[in-house]
């Protein structure tokens, strides 16, 4: 890969990494409900399911089936019921806290295999994973090594952005933290959950 490819690639997924979607509105609750420290195993899963599933679709493996608009639909249902069930865990354990006076906010963690899920069941992610690929593979290119420097790029760029939002929710929680404040702040961030399960069942 060129310096010039890279730059070009880079600014590509600038505005996809770091605007607001339904992975970094994911994280940014997270963050806000039990910090970095606790986002780090859904962040591994996450991103361990972009490297390897991103790897996948750019040797063409799947291609024809994660383009299919019946699987697109199943995986859109699926994602969005999930992260909604998320939603519904982090806003019972907060008010749970609440109630058991434990203090303004109880710390949320979520598993590596919940960071992975939300990944591998979001369509778009498959549709932004191909559009790259479109436009960043050149034919004749050096197969697997362009497809892997691909991958490695997208990869990383995602993780800066995620653990940016990741902070950008912390930076938030602790805006509002206080006494009383913390029911609020958790039942906000968990109303955030609901609205990315929408976000990835209506977009």
């Amino acid at each position: 890969m060129t310096l010039q490819t890279l730059i070009a690639l880079v600014v590509f997924l600038f505005p996809l990494a770091y605007s607001p979607g339904p992975g970094n509105g994911f994280f940014a609750a997270l963050g806000a409900t039990g910090g970095l420290r606790a986002a780090a195993p859904a962040l591994a899963g996450y991103h361990v399911a972009t490297f390897v599933v991103t790897a996948l679709i750019g040797a063409g493996v799947g291609l024809a089936l994660l383009t299919d608009p019946r699987v697109a639909a199943i995986l859109k249902v699926v994602g969005a019921a999930y992260v909604l069930w998320l939603g519904v865990v982090f806003l019972r354990e907060a008010l749970r806290s609440d109630a058991a006076g434990d203090g303004p906010r109880r710390e949320m963690r979520a598993r590596f295999a919940d960071g992975a899920a939300i990944l591998v069941l979001n369509p778009k992610a498959y549709f932004i994973i191909g559009l790259m690929f479109t436009q960043f593979l050149a034919p004749g290119a050096d197969g697997l090594a362009a497809v892997l420097w691909i991958t490695l790029v997208f990869t990383l760029n995602n993780l800066v952005a995620f653990v940016a939002w990741t902070l950008a929710g912390v930076a938030i929680a602790r805006l509002f933290a206080g006494a009383g404040a913390g029911r609020a702040v958790n039942g906000v961030f968990a109303a955030c959950l609901f609205g990315v399960a929408g976000w990835m069942l209506l977009g």
